[in-house]
């Protein structure tokens, strides 16, 4: 199936130059997105995942039913203040400033194998503080998988070492 047929291109969005990338059509259409969905867990089922993690919050979009369909667990990633019990925060750089990103203490079991989703690879950033996130509670980052990657960005370059499984390349 050729899911950039199912992609809108939104020109000047959020501002001008940008030609952004709008998955709500691929999900609005059901044939599209389980496909995309059971792609992601062919890769999943080979890499041998116990545990999928995705930050806020296309990549609770991305990883929930890929949980679901292999069921194992799903881990959100938040913005501060977001998770109600004890985290782990990491900051990371932003082209004007810094963010950051937590997720609950325990939500990954030392050794557990990690599955991070998102819609989007871009210049790689979330998705590195993800992959902190992980390590830091003692996860092994096993893969990586995402809808689209923006090849222009070398989102990959902040992911190297990493297993990075991309359905769409623009």
């Amino acid at each position: 199936m050729d899911l950039k047929q199912y992609v809108t291109i939104v020109e000047d969005w959020p501002k001008e130059g940008i030609r952004f990338k709008d998955i709500t059509t691929l999900m609005d259409n059901g044939d599209a997105y389980r496909y995309a969905t059971d792609k992601i867990v062919e890769y999943a089922k080979e890499i041998e995942i116990d545990l999928v993690v995705g930050p806020e919050a296309r990549g609770f979009i991305i990883g929930c039913p890929v949980a679901y369909a292999l069921g194992v667990g799903f881990a959100p990633v938040r913005k501060p203040g977001k998770l109600p019990r004890e985290t782990v925060k990491v900051e990371y750089g932003l082209e004007y400033g810094k963010d950051a990103l937590t997720i609950h203490k325990d939500a990954i079991k030392p050794g557990q194998r990690v599955l991070i989703t998102d819609d989007l690879l871009a210049t790689g950033g979330t998705i590195e503080a993800t992959i902190k996130l992980v390590e830091e509670l003692g996860g092994i980052v096993a893969g990586t998988a995402f809808l689209i990657e923006l090849t222009y960005l070398d989102g990959r370059d902040k992911l190297d070492g990493y297993d990075i499984m991309t359905l769409m390349q623009y």
